[in-house]
């Protein structure tokens, strides 16, 4: 493969630039790698290096959520769809996320103390990962696992987690890198290619626990992020046809639901601004929402003082074999 790639890399497909302009002028340049990938790991399209290392951060939270629903412990919760959403998303801790996160952890019976996610605010419910966490914990208690000790990566929930990436990603448990992320929990070093694999799994109906992680995510969009923010309006924008879930320092992943296909792209400065403005240049491209929409998104998103503007030029390129 790398051969080819660094043909590619170097030559015809060079990372995507997001140029930041004060009036007529250049102020800055932020370099955009991403890839779209099937779900053999197969890569269709890309820019820059498809193979690209960073950590996945939040984008992985749909992923960590496996084990909440094959272990039946969000089948305890009365409709559990909007739990499973929040335990995806990296919400805005409204009252109607903390309230969620709360029902939970009453629903196991779990005291609040138990969450380890930072207290930010008056309550460590209003964490953006909250939903997460008391997600963790509900697993933990309906299997019997220590709930004290949910983040370490040697926990049992943890290792799980692991073990199903590594599955999913026909991968060696051993090629499975971890770090610890802002909130606490582990989350997982891997390439691009890796990343957009994951979401093409997460876009096809071939696993039952992903299918409705899926259903949960698109019927929800309020409890991935929140209005006027960006992966809950990708959502609504598509109609529950596109999963959006970004991650901190310029991770952002997406799926055409029930396509089989995901895409994946890292900002190598991390810049959070580069990253909505790519991912919606290459929404647009792919026209996977309409550019109505997409202007839509842009004006909600992007509060750019006046006389400034970022541009995103170039375009994914299929891949030459």
């Amino acid at each position: 493969m790398s051969s080819n790639f660094k043909n590619l890399y170097t030559s015809n497909n060079p990372p995507l630039p997001a140029t930041l302009l004060r009036g007529a002028n250049i102020e800055s340049i932020h370099k955009i790698h991403a890839v779209i990938s099937d779900k053999k790991g197969r890569v269709l399209m890309c820019s820059g290096n498809p193979e690209y290392r960073s950590f996945i951060r939040s984008s992985l939270k749909p992923f960590q959520a496996i084990p909440f629903v094959s272990s039946g412990a969000a089948s305890i919760i009365s409709n559990p769809f909007k739990s499973i959403a929040l335990s995806c998303g990296s919400h805005s801790g409204s009252k109607v996320h903390a309230r969620e996160a709360f029902r939970i952890l009453w629903e196991h019976d779990i005291d609040i103390k138990n969450l380890k996610c930072p207290k930010l605010h008056s309550s460590p419910l209003e964490h953006n990962c909250s939903g997460k966490h008391a997600a963790f914990l509900a697993t933990c208690k309906k299997l019997s696992w220590p709930l004290d000790s949910y983040l370490r990566g040697d926990h049992p929930l943890q290792l799980e987690i692991f073990r199903i990436v590594s599955e999913l990603l026909e991968i060696s448990l051993s090629d499975i890198h971890a770090e610890r992320d802002d909130c606490g929990a582990p989350t997982l070093y891997m390439k691009l290619t890796e990343m957009a694999k994951l979401y093409s799994q997460l876009s096809s109906s071939d696993n039952a626990e992903l299918e409705q992680i899926s259903r949960a995510i698109t019927s929800n969009p309020v409890m991935i992020s929140d209005f006027n923010r960006f992966d809950t309006e990708i959502i609504k924008a598509s109609h529950g046809q596109v999963i959006s879930k970004g991650g901190a320092e310029g991770i952002q992943c997406f799926c055409k639901v029930n396509e089989g296909i995901g895409l994946a792209l890292k900002v190598e400065d991390g810049s959070k601004r580069a990253k909505h403005a790519a991912s919606l240049h290459l929404l647009k491209q792919l026209e996977w929402i309409s550019d109505l929409r997409i202007q839509d998104i842009e004006d909600k998103i992007f509060k750019l003082p006046e006389g400034v503007g970022i541009e995103v030029t170039g375009q994914l390129k299929f891949q030459e074999s």
